[in-house]
């Protein structure tokens, strides 16, 4: 079963010397989306974009597919 990672986001940020909070103050995102990316949980894909135009980055630059056999 794929499904989605969002370490390489995390990874980001702590080369960007960001946290969370920093992201979500950056972005106008709710702490309700921080929280999904957080659990991997489903996201829209407006956050998404809005993530990677703060950052200037590509979708495949913040998240990966994972298979969890």
């Amino acid at each position: 079963m794929l499904r989605i990672s969002y370490n390489k986001l995390w990874k980001m940020l702590i080369d960007k010397n960001m946290n969370k909070q920093d992201l979500k103050n950056a972005t106008g995102i709710s702490s309700a989306s921080i929280a999904k990316l957080g659990r991997g949980d489903n996201i829209t894909t407006d956050v998404l974009l809005k993530i990677c135009e703060t950052l200037d980055c590509k979708v495949e630059d913040i998240m990966e597919t994972i298979d969890d056999k």
